[in-house]
Formats: structure tokens, C-alpha cells, sequence
């Protein structure tokens, strides 16, 4: 009789997660094991002619300057991962506190990460233009004779989408925090406050310990999602001016839906899987010397 409860159950079981695992075998597994395929053939979109060409894809990646440009430009993007991150533990720390307006402090520091990709390129675009936009009308009037071109320069355009980017994300990571902050014993911050600490040795000593797994789950999830992001990169700069903002996942996107070479665009997609296994491997090796359970 226990047998066939357990049984029933474990068919229970398969029919919830059914529905799930059907759409990962339908739209990631099936498509990885075709992009493998295709990252040994020339096929083009719409093209009725396909041809094995081996490893002149790859070939081709390797020789690609383009394609070194896109992984600098992704690991200057990644910089603003633990930007975002640190930024966000701080102002957790700060609203967790007895704050006025905190409610509404959390509710707009949070708005920007479910608002609209297009909006929010239309938005900075304007705050970055080189001659009318706040920032530079900002810089000019505390003495700053010839402010960055921002947007408009290859030498700074970078570091303005790492900006952007620093801002739409810093909302997600700190409601994350508060939640874990939330969970940490204040009769453990009280003892911290009666045995003379200040509030940056309680900072530093109690509070970012508790909370390293938070910031662990947010660096692993924050390189990913910015090593896959195109969006806003694609709505604002279109990887220009040149190639200065062209990251990886652009440069995927241009190649198969620009120029429509979806075999090469397949090798690129698969060198990306590499470079985010790794990082993600390091930082599950690394994760040992700092996170504390």
C-alpha cells in the first residue's frame, strides 16, 4: 500500500514538472543541439543550400578582430556587475533602517528594473546628449569646460552603457538584499551595539557575512544576465559608435539576423556558453573562500 502511494506520488510529481521540462526540451534543448550542428555549415537564413565546411567557422571566429572587440567590450560590461552589486548592498543596508519614505524610497530605487527596455534607452539617450543633455549642462556649469561625449564617442561609450546598466539593475539586486538583511537577528545587532561596534565595523563584520550567499546567487545571476544582454545595448547604440558596444550577445544577433550567417553566428553563440561555463565555474570554486551558510 505504501508502495503504490509513493508511487502515485512520484507520477504526481512528473505530471507538474512535465509541462515545464517539455518547453526546456522544445525551445533550449532541441535549438542547442541544432546551433551545435549548424556551427559546422554555412547555412544562411532562408537559404534552400547548406554545406559542411567542417571547422571554418571557428576558423573564421578566431581570425574575426570584431569578435576580440566584442569580448573586451563584455568584460568591460561585466565590471558593472559588482558595481551594481556593492552600490545595491548599501543602499539596502540604508533602507532596512528606520528611513523616512523608505517605503517610497524602495518602491523607485525598484521601478527602473521593470520598466520598459525602450524607455529606458529613450530616457538615458537624452541625458547623455553631448550638447543638450543634463549631464554634460550639469558638468558645464561646476567649471568642466569640454564634458565626455558619452553616447557619442568610442572612447567613452562603454562606460555610459556600464552606467546605465549600474542603474537599471541596481533595484532588482537591492530588494534582494532587504529581503536577506530582513532575516538577520536583531538580537545579534544588538549585542554587536552593546559591545561598543559602529555601525561600519557592524556593516562589515555582521551583516555582509549573513548576506554573502545573497551575493553570491546575485553575482552568478548578474554575470549571466549581462553577458546575455543586447536590449538596451541594441536600442540605444546599435554597437556603435563603431564597435565600441558591441558585446558578444550583440554581435550574435547582428550575424544571424543582419547577415543572416547562422552558422557562424552558431560558433559565436557557442564560444559565449564557454565564456559563461567558466565564469560560472570559477566563481562556484571560488564561492568556498567567501560565502558563509
Amino acid at each position: 500500500m505504501k508502495a503504490s502511494w509513493m508511487k502515485r506520488q512520484q507520477y504526481l510529481g512528473y505530471l507538474f514538472i512535465g509541462p515545464n521540462m517539455i518547453g526546456v526540451i522544445l525551445f533550449f534543448i532541441i535549438p542547442a543541439v541544432y546551433s551545435f550542428y549548424l556551427m559546422f555549415t554555412d547555412y544562411k537564413f532562408m537559404s534552400p543550400h547548406t554545406k559542411f565546411i567542417g571547422l571554418a567557422n571557428i576558423k573564421r571566429m578566431l581570425g574575426d578582430e570584431v569578435f576580440y572587440i566584442a569580448i573586451k567590450n563584455t568584460l568591460l560590461f561585466l565590471v558593472s556587475v559588482p558595481v551594481s552589486i556593492g552600490l545595491a548592498f548599501i543602499v539596502a543596508v540604508v533602507l532596512n533602517r528606520s528611513v523616512y519614505l523608505k517605503k517610497l524610497l524602495r518602491a523607485l530605487y525598484f521601478m527602473p528594473y521593470i520598466t520598459s527596455g525602450v524607455a529606458v534607452a529613450f530616457v538615458w539617450m537624452l541625458l547623455f546628449h553631448p550638447n543638450n543633455g543634463p549631464i554634460n549642462g550639469i558638468l558645464r556649469s561646476i567649471g568642466i569646460e569640454n564634458p565626455p561625449g558619452w553616447l557619442s564617442t568610442m572612447e567613452t561609450s562603454m562606460y555610459a552603457i556600464d552606467i546605465i546598466w549600474i542603474w537599471f539593475m541596481l533595484g532588482y539586486n537591492m530588494i534582494i538584499y532587504l529581503a536577506a538583511l530582513q532575516e538577520v537577528s536583531g538580537e545579534l545587532l544588538e549585542a554587536a551595539k552593546i559591545d561598543g561596534a559602529r555601525t561600519w565595523q557592524t556593516v562589515r563584520s555582521i551583516l555582509w557575512p549573513l548576506v554573502s550567499p545573497t551575493t553570491f546567487l546575485l553575482l552568478i545571476t548578474g554575470l549571466i544576465m549581462s553577458i546575455k544582454q543586447f536590449g538596451i545595448i541594441q536600442a540605444i547604440t546599435q554597437g556603435g559608435p563603431g564597435n565600441s558596444t558591441t558585446v558578444l550577445s550583440l554581435f550574435i544577433y547582428q550575424n544571424a539576423f543582419r547577415y543572416y550567417e547562422m552558422g557562424y553566428a552558431s560558433a559565436v553563440s557557442w564560444a559565449l556558453f564557454l565564456i559563461i561555463l567558466i565564469f560560472t565555474v570559477v566563481q562556484w570554486l571560488g564561492q568556498k573562500r567567501w560565502v558563509h551558510y
